[in-house]
This record gives C-alpha cells, structure tokens and sequence, in this order.
C-alpha cells in the first residue's frame, strides 16, 4: 500500500536509449582511427622510458668507471 513506486518501465526504456546509444558509439567508431590516437602516444611514452632506463644504466657505469679509476 505504502510501497515503492514501479519503475520498472521506466528503467526498460532507460536501458533501451542506452544500448542504441552505445550500438550508435560502436558502429562510428573506426579500430584504425582509435589505433592513430593512442598508439603514438604510447609509443613515444614508451620511447621515453626506454631513454631513462638508458640514462641511469650510463649513469651507474660512469660511476662505477670512475670509483675504479680513483
């Protein structure tokens, strides 16, 4: 008598905008477009990391060159 409101039509149509919004999202997205987006950048994050870890492995064999050297 006091209950909760039925909302279940409410929550179906809800639910159907959603899944032909997400089906519309899909269908215009391009797997070549999405690869042109991020791959670059993950590359040159990666290219960058990859610089560091040179760095500091230079760094540790100056420093261990230059202990022997004293």
């Amino acid at each position: 008598m006091l209950g909760l409101p039925d909302v279940e039509p409410m929550q179906r149509a809800m639910m159907e905008t959603i899944r032909q919004r997400m089906e519309q999202a899909l269908a215009s997205s391009d797997p070549e477009t999405l690869f042109r987006t991020w791959l670059p950048a993950s590359i040159q994050g990666l290219e960058q990391i990859q610089k560091l870890f040179w760095a500091a492995a230079q760094g540790m064999a100056d420093s261990a060159e230059r202990s022997r050297g004293r």
